[in-house]
């Protein structure tokens, strides 16, 4: 049976509208997803390293619309089915890893902010993690002790301290321990105002240190030099809490590439190398990072990754791999563009998912999926411009067009000579021999 039968109407219209909009949904695309097998096996078998205690780093590279966003939001959601914390954003002007006007600590701000987990998938997740740590541990001493009142109390507070004091030989870890505790108390005291402070505080909102010591006398705040060191931290806590560890993805790489001032690039690729470096060399532990970028702002010699000397020595490929034979062990997974095969059952898909947001039979056949398909890979340049995004927006465009007009028909749409006129007046034979393996 088709899975799409088996789409909820919300996600259905999720999957649909986002995907005209050329935008990845960010639930239901299991029910979508195409190819890529063994790109997303490599990078899952680093998630069992990650909460094995080991850390990961990849770079994921492919041109516009090919998917890394797509793929990105994949393993975001396998990861906290499977008990990480997950945490992502979009790099913009404003989002950068470095900058002299607080764009690192912004990149911070939207990571927390879009902290998810399995019961938390959108975002805003850090609240729910405190409460459950918190009663995680209640329910431990319970469990251990039956103890109650004052004596149960001054035993979860102690629980409390024993994980807080474990992150203390970190750096600034000092300083989070006591704000995990400083919740605690808050939690105890039932005094919603602090508990915000602390949340505040936990989201690098707080301006200055002086106003941190003033609410929570903690004497230090998340920043632009050290917002790498607090998400390792916040691994660790999170380890302590029962997760499995923590997932940092980070698409639009091609921000830095745009910044047009050598210095500032070259300050962004330090923190990129300083991450890079932590991961391979065992300082960072149940902590992976997925960034996503063009080939351009990889490999552009001027501007790119490879411009910082450092990381282009260590990125760079041997002499055996290729575009053919890929080394997925690497950090960098380069995306080929899906195969027509795919985008046949990718674009299948999709008529079952309308279908069933539309609650109607799909009309269209085999045969009207090839013609679609082949108009699509013959448009003049197609061959090296034509992206999956591309695709799946005039599909869903078509289909639309055609369940609101009924009395059309595919080639009513596309043209009775799209065919010819895309490949220059060969047969339908010829034409539909190119998806000759799609025949039943």
């Amino acid at each position: 049976m088709n899975t799409a039968n088996q789409v909820p109407t919300r996600i259905a219209n999720i999957l649909i509208n986002a995907l005209k909009g050329g935008v990845v949904p960010r639930v239901g695309l299991e029910y979508i997803t195409v190819g890529r097998s063994q790109e997303i096996a490599a990078i899952l078998h680093d998630i069992e390293m990650i909460a094995d205690g080991s850390a990961s780093f990849r770079f994921i590279v492919g041109k516009y619309g090919s998917g890394k966003s797509f793929l990105l939001q994949t393993i975001r959601n396998y990861a906290t089915a499977k008990g990480f914390v997950v945490v992502d954003a979009d790099l913009s002007p404003e989002r950068r890893f470095a900058g002299t006007k607080g764009q690192g600590l912004a990149t911070y701000k939207e990571l927390i902010q879009n902290l998810s987990t399995k019961a938390k998938p959108d975002g805003g997740g850090l609240p729910l993690i405190l409460e459950k740590w918190i009663s995680g541990i209640q329910a431990s001493v319970k469990a251990q002790t039956g103890s109650s009142g004052t004596e149960f109390d001054d035993l979860v507070e102690r629980q409390i301290y024993a994980v807080a004091g474990s992150l203390e030989g970190m750096v600034n870890g000092f300083e989070f321990a006591k704000a995990v505790v400083r919740y605690w108390q808050a939690y105890r005291q039932n005094d919603p105002a602090k508990k915000s402070q602390v949340l505040k505080w936990f989201r690098g909102e707080y301006p200055s240190r002086r106003e941190a010591k003033a609410d929570l006398d903690i004497n230090f705040i998340v920043s632009d030099e050290t917002w790498y060191d607090f998400l390792k931290i916040l691994a660790a806590f999170l380890v302590g809490a029962g997760y499995q560890g923590l997932l940092v993805l980070i698409d639009e790489l091609v921000n830095i590439f745009k910044i047009p001032n050598s210095i500032t690039r070259a300050n962004n690729y330090e923190k990129i190398l300083t991450i890079y470096n932590d991961v391979l060399q065992g300082k960072a532990r149940h902590i992976g990072f997925l960034m996503g970028g063009t080939p351009q702002c990889i490999e552009d010699k001027y501007k790119g990754i490879f411009s910082y000397e450092a990381l282009r020595s260590r990125l760079a490929e041997g002499h055996f791999a290729s575009a053919e034979i890929k080394d997925l062990s690497a950090p960098i997974i380069r995306l080929a563009m899906l195969s027509q095969e795919e985008m046949y059952i990718l674009v299948e898909k999709l008529l079952f998912i309308h279908a069933r947001l539309y609650n109607y039979t799909p009309a269209l056949s085999h045969d009207d999926l090839l013609y679609f398909l082949t108009v699509e890979y013959n448009r003049v340049g197609a061959g090296t411009h034509i992206t999956p995004r591309e695709i799946i927006r005039d599909f869903i465009e078509l289909i639309n067009i055609l369940h609101q007009n009924p009395q059309k028909t595919v080639s009513d749409i596309l043209g009775d000579n799209s065919f010819e006129m895309a490949k220059g007046g060969v047969s339908d034979e010829d034409i539909h021999s190119e998806f000759r393996e799609f025949e039943v």
